[in-house]
């Protein structure tokens, strides 16, 4: 089996962009595209990747996009991520966060071990469950509830030293 190809860089990527699906492949012959999907709803976006992919339509995970025009224009942005910037995100409540804020964070034990760094985050259908590597490459996984993970905010996470991997 091949391994699916790095995403593409976004046209007019930014630092600080989020990343809310990805072009998987065409959808028929007239320029629509498939997604994977990493947010609920895109339609509360018109644009993506800085302006270069206006949405026009949206049915599950089928998108036209103004831009794509036929099914060699959509073939062509396989793995082409779709970024919008961080800002144009909805605020969170208290206790929420968005999965592109806890990755790249440093991860520390309550009792003060360095643990390593947030390399993703999953879900298998029972809540989010954080994967955490530790320096040598080794990882390990922590659920992202009140009893592993205590609390955390923009520069860290700390992770209850009993779910810590030894």
């Amino acid at each position: 089996m091949t391994p699916p190809p790095e995403p593409k860089v976004p046209p007019g990527a930014e630092a600080g962009a989020v990343v809310l699906a990805v072009i998987t492949g065409a959808h028929g012959i007239g320029g629509e595209v498939k997604l994977k999907l990493f947010a609920d709803d895109l339609k509360a976006f018109s644009t993506f990747n800085g302006g270069a992919l206006t949405l026009k339509s949206l049915r599950g995970v089928i998108a036209r996009f103004g831009e794509i025009t036929d099914r060699t224009s959509a073939e062509a942005l396989r793995g082409t991520e779709l970024t919008v910037p961080r800002a144009a995100l909805p605020p969170l409540d208290e206790g929420e966060y968005y999965h592109a804020d806890l990755i790249g964070l440093a991860a520390t034990s309550d009792d003060g071990r360095s643990l390593g760094q947030v390399v993703a985050v999953e879900n298998f259908g029972a809540g989010d469950v954080l994967e955490i590597e530790r320096a040598g490459g080794k990882r390990f996984m922590v659920p992202m509830n009140e009893q592993a993970v205590p609390e955390w905010n923009a520069e860290r996470i700390v992770i209850a030293a009993v779910f810590a991997d030894h």
